[in-house]
């Protein structure tokens, strides 16, 4: 018999695969279709402080020029809201009902942009039900003089005020771009995360030469940019105590397989989700025990880290390595690029 179940954040989930933030999670019907079909965990899209905000900014200036106003006419007026209404309001109801309506983890995400707002919103959503909280710590240093340090300590500091915030698991999901990501992991690890996420796939906007502007888009992930992920995962398994979360790149049961070899808890998925539908769960867990049974395993834990940098292993060189056979390799399928470029003129 395979055992798909493991632990995530210090939660028990039935089997490691979870389904990240996405349009896949918005909505009950929805988490109660992936919870159905097998689903080890689910995080909710993220909570946005700027959407609670711009909300009730629109809803003041709505109301502050009535309020005061006397006699019957006062009734055709709005009333000023009361508390936190609005985007706020409509997230914990979604994720107080997801909580209630599936037996699986549901994880709150959240977007902070101020301290204050990180701390009164984690609570609130720690309140709602959410068995945990992950931190999407979206930071673009636009400003040339802000530091890679300071943007390393942003996370730290976000990270402690939420830990001692709530009671509820904390996990910190990170960005590919940091220029140490080990030491921050371990930083992150020392100052409490319960759990961390390898990686945030930002949205970026593009150019359009022809329509001269600015375009934005989604652009769903592939197999291929989940080496970088991997690379993380095998680096850190043995050198962190919080749990690793695998995301980006998860097409099929082999993506799966593989962040497990590299030594991740869990594998979040989004994109096969979106491209395939909410039922490929079924295709991915299935495909998944089918690959442990064909190589003898009969727990999840059993393949967990075999592929992961040994912990006595010099990281550094144990990495050089990898980057050196990768180019060997390279040359031996292509050859030598210069003669090819010799043989084949540009016209």
């Amino acid at each position: 018999m395979t055992d798909l179940s493991t632990t995530y954040l210090g939660l028990p989930l039935r089997n490691p695969l979870v389904a990240s933030s996405s349009p896949a999670t918005l909505g009950v019907d929805r988490v109660r279709a992936l919870a159905d079909s097998g689903i080890g965990a689910l995080v909710l899209p993220s909570l946005f402080e700027e959407q609670v905000t711009r909300e009730q900014l629109r809803d003041l200036a709505l109301t502050e020029g009535t309020e005061d106003a006397g006699g019957e006419a006062s009734s055709y007026f709005p009333s000023a809201p009361s508390g936190d209404d609005g985007a706020l309001t409509r997230h914990l109801r979604l994720l107080e009902q997801c909580a209630s309506a599936v037996d699986v983890p549901v994880v709150a995400s959240l977007n902070g942009s101020t301290a204050g707002g990180w701390t009164r919103f984690a609570r609130r959503l720690a309140d709602a039900g959410a068995a945990a909280i992950e931190l999407n710590v979206y930071v673009v240093p636009g400003d040339p003089s802000t530091s890679g340090r300071d943007v390393e300590d942003l996370h730290v500091e976000v990270l402690q005020a939420v830990r001692e915030a709530v009671d509820v698991p904390v996990a910190v999901k990170l960005g590919p771009w940091f220029s140490a990501t080990g030491e921050l992991a371990s930083r992150l690890d020392r100052a409490g995360a319960d759990g961390i996420v390898l990686f945030n796939r930002f949205l970026q906007p593009d150019v359009d030469p022809e329509a001269l502007r600015v375009t934005t888009g989604i652009d769903l992930s592939s197999p291929s940019e989940a080496r970088l992920a991997r690379t993380w995962v095998a680096i850190l398994h043995h050198r962190v105590r919080a749990s690793i979360a695998a995301t980006t790149g998860v097409e099929d049961s082999s993506d799966i397989a593989a962040y497990l070899l590299a030594g991740a808890d869990v594998v979040m998925t989004a994109s096969a989700l979106v491209r395939h539908g909410i039922r490929y769960t079924e295709v991915l867990l299935d495909g998944l025990t089918a690959w442990m049974q064909r190589h003898g395993f009969t727990s999840v834990d059993e393949p967990r880290g075999l592929l992961a940098v040994p912990p006595e292993a010099d990281t550094a060189a144990h990495e050089r390595a990898g980057y050196v056979a990768a180019l060997e390799k390279a040359r031996r399928t292509y050859g030598d690029l210069g003669a090819l470029n010799r043989r084949q003129p540009v016209r």
